[in-house]
């Protein structure tokens, strides 16, 4: 077996850089059982994530919106046959219990989760000014609410070991052309991952995100101007970066589901080809 799943394209920088992995343990995740929430497509990080999870030696659980239900079966079928795709919307109280009855019946429990859930309204990516406070609303609940629901699912799952919370960040230290609320959104989601890492913490339970660059996802399609995005980072990633290529993203994530990252908490990973430390 290769560390490589088949049909994954990878970038190699104009340097002679290459940004595929070498040879990995392929048994990292081995025994691990694996929430990946937010799968629409198979054109998703978390699709992406929940492929290698399972490469890795993970059993792994999916989830979808009610309306991304087929789209994302398809997805996890090209995964394997046994991967479970459930109906979630995280907003929904009753939702994540079902999901947490789900994972108590069939898993036993739980080792880790990845929440790649995100959405704000239109009106809230077109400008800071001037929205609705229910559109703001609803972009923070269902961005960063969401995490710290998901967080108290995996803790309550999670074996006497631990587990390993990961969520999906874009940096929120600098204001975005065309990000608007949903940058705000992520300054509060980077809030509430240290707080949660306080707060599980002393259950052995890890909460970090992954600052991913941009990728050529469905949720980006939605954000208005995002080739302006993918132009700075062709411009000043140094590492160079593949906007069609979440497999960097995944592999990142899995080594924090993993008990390699054993020790870290409250830590936002940059997985952006080097574009943050550029100025």
């Amino acid at each position: 077996m290769t560390g490589i799943p088949a049909g994954r394209q990878h970038a190699q920088h104009d340097s002679g850089i290459d940004l595929r992995p070498s040879e990995l343990d392929v048994t990292v995740l081995d025994g691990k059982r694996i929430l990946v929430t937010g799968i629409a497509n198979a054109g998703s990080i978390a699709h992406a994530t929940a492929a290698r999870a399972h490469e890795l030696g993970a059993t792994v659980v999916t989830t979808a919106m009610p309306r991304d239900l087929e789209g994302a079966r398809d997805a996890a079928a090209g995964i394997d046959a046994d991967v479970a795709v459930l109906a979630m919307d995280a907003t929904s109280p009753a939702d994540l219990d079902a999901v947490a009855t789900w994972v108590r019946d069939e898993l036993g429990g739980l080792d880790g989760a990845l929440h790649a859930i995100a959405f704000a309204p239109k009106a809230a990516l077109g400008s800071v000014t001037g929205v609705p406070a229910e559109a703001v609303e609803l972009a923070f609940r269902t961005s960063v609410h969401t995490y710290v629901g998901l967080g108290q699912l995996l803790a309550d799952a999670a074996p006497p070991t631990g587990a390993s919370l990961v969520g999906l960040d874009f940096d929120a230290s600098r204001a975005w052309p065309t990000y608007n609320w949903m940058g705000v959104c992520k300054s509060a989601l980077e809030g509430a991952n240290r707080y949660l890492a306080r707060e599980l913490g002393p259950r052995r339970v890890r909460s970090n995100l992954v600052a991913a660059g941009p990728l050529e996802t469905r949720a980006a399609s939605a954000i208005p101007g995002f080739e302006l995005l993918l132009d700075s980072w062709e411009q000043r990633a140094p590492l160079g970066w593949d906007p069609h290529d979440a497999g960097p993203v995944a592999d990142a994530i899995c080594f924090l589901l993993s008990d390699l990252a054993r020790a870290i908490t409250g830590e936002i990973l940059q997985v952006d080809g080097g574009h943050h430390a550029m100025a």
